[in-house]
């Protein structure tokens, strides 16, 4: 088997990635429905109200915070996962049968958000350290890897499914179709061979243990640099929701098909990122600092396409380094961090993730509707290149990377590789 499906030869991980794929479509094909059922049918085209429903979905992640990381050390992961999974599906059910009954209103769907996020901050953190039980720490970076590409594999079939079906029989049908989905990865759970888990030593319960996540990315310099990076794209540049949505609905007038096919095309370019970075050992702070810099490229050419296609092919763009931003960071911090401190600062890495979500998609969504979608683009733009400003320092301090100038050139110094710029921006040999 490929090294880059190397994790697939375990019983255990192939049962659990064949029940999360399942669900991952269902998520991705409510995640489009609600934003659709927003902003055309109980708003008017308002990117505000989809930035709200964005912050009650993910704030959570932040505030419950130390809850989430100690229960994901200290609990069962496979039991609660249960429990998460399952709350899940009964809120999708929820929401479907007010839906397609005709009853729902925005401030449900604000209700059904917040509760949401609630059940998510126990489940991510303990979803992703899950992953250590399945395989191996040798093959931990390349499961997180797969788990991301099945993720952005199910964000490429998720909306174009639901954009069909919300033309055809309306957004409840989706939320609906959602809630059966749950079954699969409930299922996958049950039939796991529970003797061939990799199971870890719980971390102990003792006094202020819910501050040592915090203490201890305190004292890593590359932990704080690669989660400061996170915050910044995180909070300000992965609003795809209202980005997508926005240019879909206001600059380019398209249809709900249209909109489903645009999350659909960037997905493309998440599945890539997540298959490449599944190639690697282990990933360094260098290819983040690259990644946020094409982000905010990508970003910035977003902004300025002129039409429907163009905008999409370069979201393919942006997939890849988005996704490679948040794959590589995953596995850098798993890999980094002792096990018995990973659930307590894999929380951490989630509430910046998603948590900084109640920040950024608000004020983002503001730029959209006072400025225009382009100019939220812009924000994106600028998250990713602040991020490469941090990784830069980070490296610089370590004497990683050097910049030196002689002359009229500028000598960058990659730790083994080097190239050297002139200063109309122009690549020259080394002499």
């Amino acid at each position: 088997m490929s090294s880059t499906f190397r994790s697939l030869r375990g019983y255990n991980y192939r049962v659990w990635a064949s029940g999360a794929i399942v669900s991952n479509v269902g998520t991705w094909m409510q995640r489009t429905a609600q934003d659709w059922l927003v902003l055309t049918q109980l708003t008017h085209h308002n990117a505000t109200a989809v930035g709200i429903v964005m912050s009650l979905q993910f704030g959570p992640q932040m505030l419950l915070l130390p809850l989430t990381g100690y229960a994901a050390d200290h609990l069962d992961r496979r039991r609660m996962l249960f429990v998460t999974q399952g709350s899940m599906g009964a809120l999708a059910l929820g929401l479907g049968i007010l839906t397609v009954s005709g009853f729902a209103q925005l401030w449900h769907v604000y209700v059904f958000a917040l509760l949401l996020g609630c059940v998510t901050a126990f489940d991510s953190p303990a979803r992703q350290t899950f992953v250590s039980e399945l395989v191996g720490e040798t093959d931990l970076s390349n499961a997180v890897a797969l788990n991301s590409a099945s993720f952005n594999a199910a964000r490429m079939i998720g909306p174009a499914v639901a954009g069909v079906l919300i033309a055809a029989v309306g957004t409840g049908w989706v939320f609906l179709i959602n809630a059966a989905s749950f079954v699969a990865v409930i299922g996958s759970l049950r039939c796991l061979r529970l003797d061939e888990l990799y199971r870890k030593h719980r971390a102990a319960r003792t006094h202020g243990s819910l501050a040592d996540g915090f203490r201890y990315v305190w004292r890593r310099p590359d932990l704080k640099a690669v989660l400061l990076m996170l915050f910044l794209i995180g909070t300000f540049g992965l609003n795809f929701p209202i980005f997508i949505s926005t240019m879909s609905v206001t600059t380019f007038h398209a249809g709900a098909g249209q909109y489903g096919l645009l999350t659909s095309t960037m997905a493309i370019g998440s599945v890539t990122g997540a298959l490449l970075s599944a190639r690697r050992a282990r990933p360094h702070i260098m290819l983040l600092l690259l990644a946020s810099v094409v982000f905010g490229v990508g970003c910035g050419l977003a902004a300025i396409m002129p039409d429907y296609w163009l905008f999409g092919a370069v979201l393919v763009m942006i997939g890849v380094s988005a996704q490679t931003i948040t794959t590589s960071t995953n596995s850098y911090v798993q890999l980094a961090t002792e096990p018995a401190m990973r659930g307590r600062v894999v929380a951490i890495l989630l509430a910046i993730a998603l948590g900084g979500t109640p920040l950024g998609a608000p004020a983002v969504g503001w730029v959209a509707d006072h400025f225009g979608p382009r100019w939220a683009l812009v924000v994106g733009a600028a998250s990713g290149f602040a991020a490469a400003v941090v990784a830069i320092r980070y490296l610089m301090k370590r004497g990683e990377l050097r910049v030196i100038r002689q002359g009229t050139r500028i000598r960058v110094s990659f730790a083994r590789a080097e190239v050297e710029t002139a200063t109309d921006g122009r690549l020259v040999d080394r002499p």
